[in-house]
């Protein structure tokens, strides 16, 4: 058996379910029965089957799975959540040998699903392209193993390495230095995140939505810092188009669509908040500035990937120069 071979196509399966199914892992799921693929199944949206129910929906009645080898990219789930084991359903039908690409960081299984299954005697293989499988589903690894969200640091740049002019200028769009291809694409990333997070003086300045209005697809959860709750709700990072968080020194509570967080901020603020994010199911965050913001999480080496955008073709002389990358 090619197990690389089979592995890498429930891998490709597995990537077809992105974003749909955030904040669950991306999994794909393949049965080889004489050395041919005869089903195959993904998980395709949040709460729906998992990509093990899926691919054994598929399966021929005519097979027989006993003699059927089931690949899976993450190791089968143990646990009543929103749908039934899927370790449980494998014994059930009677395969009995599995192989699987990642192990489970979620506690809820962390091992599990895999104890469920050699206690049933199916022979269980583990690790074939496990660092593919690191990488496809970062997010949900990083966020059960470092117990905070995947961390992008975005930023957009002129060719001289500005970020604006400065003194900002009143209308917005003299300082907009991105193209409108570059645009659709962070648009297309804010689609495909849980959140997105900016500091107070980018709010005040350009007053964003944060919002997917490029791309299709929906709009991120918004984080900003005000430690005095300077920014007046009429600004539109308050409006009803999507969730909003304020990490702010003042006052804890809930207006409609607006989550006021309290933190301390004679502590370690950023600590707090992905501690706070981490608390609030919040999986992944593109940090899209401003200077001061994304500075200090390049101090405190939180992140995990670092997107700039270049535009060419456009030169400030002066103004607010880009990070220092690492």
């Amino acid at each position: 058996m090619d197990h690389e071979f089979y592995m890498q196509h429930a891998l490709n399966l597995a990537a077809k379910g992105w974003p749909l199914v955030t904040p669950n892992p991306m999994v794909g799921c393949v049965i080889v029965c004489d050395q041919q693929i005869a089903a195959e199944g993904y998980h395709e949206i949040y709460g729906g089957p998992h990509a093990e129910v899926n691919a054994l929906k598929n399966l021929s009645a005519e097979a027989d799975p006993s003699k059927c080898t089931l690949y899976v990219t993450l190791e089968p789930c143990s646990h009543f959540g929103k749908t039934p084991p899927c370790a449980d359903l494998i014994i059930k039908t009677g395969i009995k040998k599995v192989v699987i690409c990642n192990n489970d960081p979620n506690p809820l299984v962390a091992g599990k699903g895999k104890e469920k299954l050699l206690a049933a005697g199916i022979e269980v293989i583990t690790g074939i392209l496990e660092d593919q499988g690191n990488i496809l589903n970062k997010r949900f690894f990083t966020f059960h193993k470092k117990k905070r969200p995947y961390i992008i640091l975005k930023w957009t740049q002129t060719a001289d390495g500005f970020i604006s002019r400065l003194p900002v200028p009143k209308d917005r769009k003299d300082n907009i230095i991105g193209t409108p291809q570059q645009q659709q694409l962070v648009h297309q990333m804010r689609a495909e995140e849980t959140a997105i997070m900016v500091g107070k003086n980018t709010v005040l300045h350009d007053n964003p939505h944060l919002t997917t209005r490029f791309a299709e697809g929906k709009n991120p959860i918004r984080i900003f810092i005000d430690r005095k709750l300077e920014v007046p709700e009429t600004f539109n990072i308050f409006s009803d188009e999507a969730v909003t968080l304020v990490f702010n020194g003042k006052t804890e509570q809930i207006k409609e669509n607006i989550r006021y967080i309290l933190i301390d901020f004679s502590g370690n603020v950023l600590q707090q908040i992905v501690s706070k994010l981490y608390s609030l199911n919040i999986q992944s965050v593109i940090v899209e500035g401003g200077l001061t913001t994304l500075t200090n999480f390049l101090k405190e080496k939180l992140f995990d990937e670092i997107k700039v955008f270049e535009n060419k073709d456009l030169k400030f002389g002066e103004g607010i120069k880009a990070p220092i990358l690492p």
